[in-house]
């Protein structure tokens, strides 16, 4: 028997079968390119559904890591006490956001910190209810937030509740209430939709597991106005479409609105290490979380926090956003052109590395295995469009093995 075999042989005797996986076993990663046990290489196209912005293994994360545990602050801290990484990485995290909230006045963002990007919505999730409450009245437990049909925010209990794929919800009730779904992109279902026990509205800018969904021009805005007349707060969730996919920092930027708090996850670490934070106005933070209001063992842990001090160095100073947005516009370019001679492709969507190819068939699966053969790692987004997220740093050369792939793929 391979040795390929049987890791996935003892993964199926012993872990559950939550994730329908590739046959691929993943021994080394570097940059945009994944390496099985055989030798041989992968383009990865999908970056860890964002994690990896950076590129794997990134050498200056890695070498922040690498210290910190050579010089022995690394190890888990309790939170009872304070410690110089978790404050400056919160300094940074605020500041590279940009002011939220400014309806509640010029206070400084204020950041907690989680593990999962999951926690960090749950988290927004207690901020909006805790709003409602104290700010506007709403009896306790009646609190409504405002979602989107085809979101996803994780699978935590709560918000699978809210999601509109049965799969991911059915047979783990009872679930939670206080929710209303809404078409995505119609801003007269939200208005309509909004009642006097609604307290905010939570929403992906961009949706990734929805299908690499662009919102229409002027929804985000809508949004924004919508809070602003019924008093609600305005959360977006930023995990896989914020710092740097989409050819901005922010995906919010496209249409210059600004939320009352944000979720960050994912690329916030460089995949190195789990990392997630819930950045709000301060006003709006200080109202909701005293001490015993919440916490986290490992939320904000010094390891972490290197890991996340060097990643959003390496976005900024290495220019990604940037780079994403030039890069992402010449890929998506040569794959408009090559969806042109394909009879099989319905559209092609996306900014930045954020792009989509839905495919007529409805089964884009069926493409990705056939590009896994090609040696390229890509996955399907609400099945019926494959998703194209390389890391941000993937060059010139490895935008034309790609597009040489997806031709054979396409178009034969």
């Amino acid at each position: 028997m391979s040795q390929t075999k049987a890791i996935i042989e003892t993964e199926h005797t012993y872990g559950a079968h939550h994730y329908g996986r590739l046959e691929m076993v993943v021994k080394s990663t570097e940059g945009c390119w994944l390496t099985d046990m055989d030798g041989n290489k992968f383009l990865d196209c999908l970056a860890a559904y964002s994690a990896a912005n950076q590129g794997h293994h990134n050498p200056k994360i890695v070498s922040a890591l690498t210290d910190a545990l050579n010089n022995n602050y690394a190890s888990v801290i309790s939170n009872v006490v304070y410690t110089e990484k978790l404050t400056e990485f919160l300094e940074k995290t605020a500041k590279t956001v940009p002011q939220l909230g400014p309806r509640f006045g010029d206070h400084p963002n204020k950041v907690l910190p989680k593990n999962g990007g999951v926690e960090s919505v749950e988290t927004a999730i207690k901020a909006a209810r805790y709003y409602g409450w104290k700010s506007k009245g709403i009896d306790d437990g009646k609190q409504e937030i405002i979602v989107f049909s085809n979101n996803f925010h994780g699978r935590m209990t709560t918000v699978v509740s809210f999601s509109s794929s049965e799969k991911y919800k059915k047979g783990f009730g009872p679930l939670t209430q206080g929710f209303k779904i809404v078409e995505y992109g119609d801003l007269e279902a939200t208005k309509a939709a909004i009642t006097p026990n609604t307290c905010g509205i939570l929403v992906e800018p961009m949706q990734g597991e929805g299908g690499m969904n662009i919102p229409p021009e002027g929804f985000l805005k809508g949004l924004r106005q919508l809070s602003d007349d019924n008093d609600l707060i305005l959360l977006f969730d930023e995990i896989q479409v914020g710092l740097g996919r989409t050819g901005k920092m922010f995906a919010f930027e496209h249409e210059n609105v600004i939320p009352d708090a944000v979720i960050l996850g994912k690329a916030i670490s460089g995949g190195m290490v789990p990392v997630s934070v819930f950045v709000a106005n301060g006003k709006l933070m200080d109202l909701v979380f005293q001490p015993g209001s919440d916490g986290s063992t490992y939320g904000g842990y010094p390891l972490a926090c290197v890991a996340g001090i060097a990643a959003l160095d390496v976005i900024i100073n290495d220019k990604l956003a940037e780079r994403s947005a030039e890069k992402g516009a010449i890929l998506k370019e040569k794959i408009e052109a090559i969806a042109a001679r394909s009879d099989c492709v319905k559209e092609v969507r996306g900014l930045g590395l954020f792009i989509g190819i839905e495919v007529k068939n409805g089964d884009a699966m069926e493409y990705c295995r056939k590009l896994l053969e090609l040696g390229v790692l890509a996955n399907d987004s609400h099945g019926h469009t494959i998703r194209i997220s390389p890391p941000l740093v993937i060059n010139d050369e490895e935008i034309e093995y790609l597009c040489e792939r997806l031709e054979k793929v396409l178009v034969g």
